[in-house]
Order: structure tokens, then sequence, then C-alpha cells
């Protein structure tokens, strides 16, 4: 199975989020404890509604889950990094004209992201 490449939804952003934060692997609940103490969108949500969205997460191959115990403890399965690259991807990919998107995008960015990508183009 590939890892899904569609724009996750905000909740989903929001676990993941909350994931690459993490020192280590974390159960349902400290997911749902971090996003109320965090950001407060954890306010209200069920203790099973965060654990469909692991799940979901996980048949995305976005986390990572172990059991410990009865439950299981979730990590991300790749960085917060290489994620936004796959979906610089696939947006790159559903513009039609990859080479015109990226142009456009690089005339974008300011000009210390526009060195950065010139080093990484140089294998620097």
């Amino acid at each position: 199975m590939t890892r899904s490449t569609t724009r996750p939804g905000e909740l989903e952003r929001a676990i993941m989020n909350v994931l690459w934060d993490a020192t280590g692997p974390m159960s349902v609940r400290e997911v749902q404890d971090a996003l109320e103490a965090g950001t407060g969108e954890g306010r209200g949500l069920a203790y099973t509604t965060v654990m469909t969205v692991l799940d979901r997460l996980g048949a995305k191959e976005m986390v990572d889950r172990e059991r410990d115990g009865r439950a299981f403890r979730y990590t991300p399965s790749q960085s917060r990094e290489s994620a936004t690259a796959e979906l610089i991807d696939a947006a790159l990919d559903a513009s039609g004209d990859r080479t015109s998107a990226l142009v456009h995008f690089a005339r974008s960015v300011d000009p210390a992201e526009a060195a950065a990508l010139r080093r990484a183009l140089d294998g620097v």
C-alpha cells in the first residue's frame, strides 16, 4: 500500500502535529489531552473520535501503532518535512502543468527560501 497523498483534514493535521511534536509514542488519551491543552481543539472531542482519526491515519500509512497492554500507542510514520514534500508533489501532479506550477511557487518564496532551494538543487 502506498501512502495517501490526499490533503489531510483539519483534525488529522492537528493530530499529526501533536504526534510530530511528541517525544515518543502516544496513546489516544494522550493525543486527546494534548489537543485540548495545546490548542483547545480537543475540547468536546470524544475519545472514539480521536481513535477513529488515528485509525484512519494508520490506514493512510501516516502513523504506526504498537500494542501497549490493551491499548495502542501511535507515532508518525514519516517526518513532518517528508509529509509536506509528498503533499507538494501531489499538488504539482494535480496542477496539470508541474513546471508552471513549480515556477509560480518558486517565485512566491522569500529570498532565504529561494537560497535554500538553490542549495538543494545544487546538491549542497
